[in-house]
């Protein structure tokens, strides 16, 4: 009886070992740098929102919906841009482009809440 305790314990360990093995290798191929790279997302309400989506040197700013995508507005990414900004007409950042999504969150929350 004890082993068949052991035989069933050892069978456990192995198909554990398999399944966290299995995570390790899934966790480093999608750490991996692909084509494109979500760096940030705001929800305006149920399956709406807006994303900035980095693909190779230019950053997107993306209107999503449940149906649709609409390009917003594009730039190039000043963060890996080694080329000066003219002073006349800056570059916007990324930082800018998280702070206006922050504003229109405030904006959808003041919406809603005269509702």
């Amino acid at each position: 009886m004890t082993d068949l305790y052991f035989q069933m314990g050892m069978a456990l360990a192995l198909v554990v070992g398999m399944i966290a093995l299995l995570g390790v290798f899934l966790r480093k191929r999608q750490e991996k740098d692909g084509l494109m790279k979500v760096l940030g997302y705001q929800s305006l309400g149920p399956k709406k929102g807006i994303a900035a989506v980095k693909i190779g040197q230019e950053v997107l700013l993306v209107g999503v919906t449940a149906s649709d995508l609409k390009l917003l507005k594009s730039f190039d990414d000043p963060l890996e841009d080694p080329a000066p900004a003219k002073a006349a007409q800056p570059k916007s950042t990324i930082a800018d482009i998280a702070e206006r999504l922050g504003k229109l969150k405030a904006m959808k929350d003041a919406l809603y809440a005269v509702k």
